[in-house]
């Protein structure tokens, strides 16, 4: 069974046809899904403009990543709660999108840089100079998955 077999058999659930048939379903999980992407990016924005020494600064950048994790992870299951079934009800034109495998790349690679790399740095204290390269990288890594994300809808 190839690859694409499984994205023909996804895109054949009940969850996919019912979304790709109705005429409300997608656009509500769309506008959901982008809710989330705006809650998602509000929450890296603070902080990575607070590492670059913008934004809020009446807070410490550790203190900034404890107070938005609840709506980063909040976000999170938004967009997976959202982009299954989006996915889903179109899975054979993913398959073909190179688009959404970069935004899935790039969302395996933002995952891990945010929880692995950048908010361990933060809390060990880095210099300004660390802050702000991992604050461009964050920023580099997160607006390629936005963009990617919305460049399936063109292609």
């Amino acid at each position: 069974m190839s690859l694409l077999d499984v994205f023909e058999s996804l895109e054949q659930t009940g969850i996919g046809l019912l979304i790709r048939e109705s005429l409300w379903l997608f656009p509500a999980f769309e506008a959901v899904h982008l809710l989330g992407l705006s809650v998602l990016g509000g929450s890296l924005l603070m902080v990575d403009l607070r590492l670059f020494g913008v934004g809020i600064r009446s807070r410490t950048p550790e203190q900034l990543v404890r107070a938005v994790r609840p709506w980063l992870v909040g976000s999170l299951l938004v967009l997976m709660g959202t982009g299954i079934p989006l996915f889903l009800s179109e899975a054979v034109k993913c398959y073909y999108s190179y688009s959404f495998w970069v935004k899935m790349s790039a969302l395996g690679i933002g995952l891990l840089y945010t929880f692995l790399i950048k908010h361990p740095v933060i809390r060990r204290g880095a210099g300004p100079g660390v802050q702000a390269v991992i604050g461009v990288l964050s920023l580099a890594i997160w607006l390629t998955v936005a963009g990617a994300g919305r460049w399936i809808g063109f292609s």
